[in-house]
């Protein structure tokens, strides 16, 4: 819709920057919405295993405690790795409470390693945005010192060939930048 408002108002140069850059923020809400949704159940996973562990250790039987945990709110890797742990304990007698534990103390651990890998790459995505953005000040600059920018990229064959291959490569870079931060376990 923005790129159809964009060619009948300023032409096909600018249906395509805000096609690109209307995409670009549809797709970044997007995946922000399914990494926020994916650690939602990653936490509630870890809590159900947190509670299974005290069941077990109070004396709850094995089978209705863990299907608590096997439920739509856990990861899919927590309910293979309880799994495990239950035909393990099964087959050896070793203490389920004390598996289920270190199952929980591991991923939570994970967790924590994960986060500070995104606070140390907040400061490169942070950089990324910022040079991302420099070509709006480039084009207020145009217009401070008495030029029209946005006529000549819109308007003229080279502007519009030099836009164009300026939101590609903008786009391109984005698209490197966010998979050389990317973090296990999220979108991309």
């Amino acid at each position: 819709m923005g790129a159809g408002v964009g060619a009948v108002f300023a032409g096909p140069v600018a249906a395509v920057a805000v096609a690109s850059y209307g995409m670009l923020a549809v797709r970044a809400l997007l995946r922000r919405r399914a990494n926020r949704r994916a650690e939602q159940v990653r936490r509630r996973g870890l809590d159900l295993l947190c509670g299974l562990a005290a069941d077990l250790r109070a004396g709850l039987p094995v089978p209705p405690a863990l299907a608590t945990v096997s439920g739509p709110d856990t990861s899919d890797r927590l309910r293979q790795l309880t799994s495990a742990a239950v035909r393990l304990a099964d087959r050896t007698g070793a203490p389920l409470a004390e598996l289920v534990e270190r199952i929980e103390a591991d991923a939570r651990a994970t967790d924590r390693g994960l986060a500070s890998a995104a606070a140390q790459a907040a400061g490169a995505r942070a950089t990324a945005l910022l040079l991302a953005a420099l070509p709006v000040g480039g084009i207020g600059l145009g217009y401070g010192i008495g030029v029209d920018p946005l006529a000549v990229l819109l308007h003229s064959t080279v502007g519009g060939v030099c836009a164009v291959l300026a939101v590609a490569l903008q786009v391109i870079g984005l698209f490197w930048a966010e998979r050389l931060g990317a973090m296990p376990g999220r979108a991309v």
